[in-house]
């Protein structure tokens, strides 16, 4: 009887050592797309910030009095703004413009070269 204890107990013990180690493999194969579903979301966490900045720039240009607001294309990249139009803007316009987008949170740079002057 004592010889049947001690094989149910080894048996025992290395199935729970198995049991313990299929775990732990299958917790580092889960774990590896967390951390690429993490960096991911830093990325879509990113695009959001530009998004917003476009978002925020067009809606202060759109309210400005004096200024052509729905004439002007609002692009931002990694906080870069740039400034664009096919109508023609006089330079107090682009002033301010550029003023309104660099005042914006989050705005590193402005770039009013798309801007046609009059």
């Amino acid at each position: 009887m004592k010889k049947f204890a001690i094989a149910a107990a080894t048996a025992t013990a290395l199935t729970l050592t198995m049991a313990n180690a299929a775990f732990a493999q299958s917790t580092q194969a889960t774990q590896a797309p967390m951390m690429l579903a993490a960096g991911e979301v830093t990325e879509a966490k990113e695009d959001v910030s530009d998004t917003w900045i476009t978002t925020k720039v067009k809606a202060d240009l759109v309210t400005e009095k004096g200024i052509p607001g729905t004439d002007i294309k609002v692009e931002t990249n990694k906080g870069v703004v740039s400034l664009s139009s096919t109508t023609a803007v006089t330079d107090s316009q682009k002033d301010v413009a550029v003023k309104i987008a660099k005042n914006i949170k989050g705005v590193k740079a402005v770039s009013a070269d798309g801007l046609k002057a009059e």
